[in-house]
């Protein structure tokens, strides 16, 4: 089994900053280091590419359609912090994201 990644600070576009995730299936979570709070959990079978999409056009990619999730990430984008755990398979991660839903955990942009 796969471990958690340590917890990375959320790339900031406009300083030209890297996001490290997988390209492959697996699960991410955010928090703001700053508050303690819980922000939101995700599965992708590409999380790096779905972690781009966090951010609100032209910054971030996709068409989510949640502009408070992607607002909320861009402002307060310096006190964001992430991890990720890589997947063997988009099976692997239904189930690591069932048990994020299940942790008890409180986000502010639950799943």
């Amino acid at each position: 089994m796969a471990h958690w990644s340590e917890w990375l600070s959320f790339p900031n576009p406009k300083k030209q900053e890297y996001l490290n995730a997988p390209i492959g299936p697996g699960v991410y979570k955010l928090r703001n280091k700053r508050t303690g709070e819980w922000v939101l959990f995700g599965r992708s079978k590409n999380v790096a590419h779905r972690m781009t999409s966090l951010l609100p056009v032209p910054l971030g990619t996709g068409t989510r359609r949640n502009q408070l999730k992607r607002g909320y990430i861009l402002n307060h984008i310096a006190d964001i912090q992430y991890c990720t755990l890589a997947c063997l398979s988009e099976e692997e991660a239904k189930l690591e994201e069932n048990k994020l839903q299940k942790s008890g955990e409180n986000y502010l942009f639950p799943t």
